[in-house]
């Protein structure tokens, strides 16, 4: 009677164990079929260009900047000129450096005079 016993015990421990086997064999078949049948991007792929992009939209800025006249602040009358424009009027400005001097600084204290100041108007709903 005790081999009858231990018999169906034996042959459910090896079933479980075959069963546990045979469940991680298909795991491990299917993660590989998974990890080789989907090809992700890599990380960096779509960044490299658009750091390129904001390299080349802000070299085409400081481009027109440098070289396009602009206005800066028109009500203190201070106008963005090109490098070679300014350095050209300076150049001419300071063949009389006593006068250059007094325009440098009647220009400094005008950019650097506060604005005046604006009433602001009523509300319609006060």
């Amino acid at each position: 009677m005790s081999k009858t016993s231990s018999s169906p015990a034996v042959n459910s421990a090896s079933g479980a164990a075959i069963a546990f086997a045979i469940g991680s064999l298909l795991f491990l078949v299917l993660t590989l079929v998974v990890k080789f049948s989907i090809s992700t991007p890599a990380i960096d792929a779509d960044r490299a260009t658009v750091r390129y992009q904001a390299l080349a939209d802000m070299r085409a800025a400081e481009e027109t900047t440098l070289n396009t006249p602009a206005w800066i602040d028109q009500d203190r009358q201070i106008v963005r000129l090109p490098v070679s424009v300014a350095l050209h009027l300076a150049a001419q400005a300071w063949q009389n450096p006593a006068q250059a001097r007094a325009d440098l600084i009647e220009r400094a204290n005008k950019a650097a005079a506060p604005l005046p100041k604006v009433v602001p108007q009523p509300s319609a709903f006060e």
